[in-house]
């Protein structure tokens, strides 16, 4: 089933075209890698998801996607707009996430409260979950926005960059994490370096204004010339490894 579907969608900032003729579609079960050089058009191809920028072509979304008051899909942009010095806890940002869901003056209920601890304690930081976001790092802000995310069980979850401002080790838990939410939502995740997670996603998408879809986490060089994606995949032993090369294609 499609979840969402992009028809010779076309976005342009100025007089820049950023994606040209786009048809894409995210399916239930999929688990996508979006790659591409910087400024080829990742992060301005989930916001069209997003219905966020403006376009020409068609975007729809299945009736399961479309609520009330929104989009059924959870949003982890690549740089938090959160003021760090806003007097608000971890515990209250997550439970933010569900303030979509209710209708005007009705409060959160004890069941929604024990999604919040949950979600706290599936990400690793319910030990943290009274602390002001002005006194957490970085990666344990990630985490709280991701908990943000998916705390209201969204059909579709889309991270950009997901691991900028955490470490290594949650890096990995993170990606075994999103492996346990393909289960039963789809996820499409924007990485600079998709050799990190090609053992996780089913599909890859590669974007350069254009956009091209490859059925498989595993894609030659060969296939990235064809899709005009310059990035060169180099492989050390058991561990992949993408990198992108010069490129002089032009907006």
């Amino acid at each position: 089933m499609k979840l969402i579907e992009l028809n010779n969608v076309s976005v342009a900032y100025d007089t820049t075209t950023v994606l040209e003729h786009v048809n894409l579609s995210v399916n239930e079960g999929d688990f996508i890698g979006i790659i591409g050089p910087n400024g080829g058009g990742k992060t301005t191809l989930v916001k069209s998801m997003l219905g966020q920028v403006n376009y020409s072509g068609t975007i729809t979304y299945a009736d399961t996607i479309k609520t009330t008051s929104g989009l059924a899909i959870g949003y982890l942009p690549q740089q938090n707009l959160f003021d760090r010095s806003f007097p608000i806890s971890m515990r209250e940002v997550v439970l933010s996430g569900l303030q979509s869901q209710k209708r005007w003056g009705i409060g959160y209920t004890k069941e929604d409260k024990a999604r919040v601890e949950q979600t706290l304690e599936l990400m690793g930081i319910l030990p943290l979950a009274d602390k002001a976001i002005g006194e957490i790092s970085g990666g344990q802000m990630q985490r709280a926005l991701l908990c943000r995310a998916i705390i209201s069980e969204p059909k579709v979850l889309i991270l950009d960059e997901p691991t900028t401002y955490v470490d290594n080790r949650f890096e990995g838990e993170l990606y075994e994490l999103l492996d346990k939410l393909s289960e039963r939502m789809a996820i499409v995740v924007v990485s600079h370096d998709i050799g990190t997670i090609t053992s996780k996603v089913r599909s890859i998408v590669c974007v350069n204004r254009t956009v091209h879809r490859h059925d498989s986490n595993i894609i030659t060089p060969e296939q990235l010339a064809n899709y005009n994606c310059p990035i060169q995949i180099i492989s050390h032993g058991n561990i992949p490894h993408t990198v992108l090369e010069h490129h002089n294609h032009t907006h």
